[in-house]
């Protein structure tokens, strides 16, 4: 009887999505962001650009 939806890491996991969603879909510069998540925010943006065009 485990909720693999009702887990604290799911949980986490949704709050850190809506911290960066606005880099994501605005283009918003999000502060804070690790270099990690920067270079995925900045990779991620690259390929949609390069999609678009």
């Amino acid at each position: 009887n485990i909720d693999s939806f009702d887990q604290w890491g799911v949980e986490l996991g949704k709050v850190l999505a809506k911290r960066v969603e606005p880099a994501l879909t605005e283009g918003a510069e999000v502060p804070g962001l690790d270099p990690s998540t920067k270079a995925l925010v900045a990779a991620y943006r690259t390929l949609k650009n390069a999609s678009e065009n």
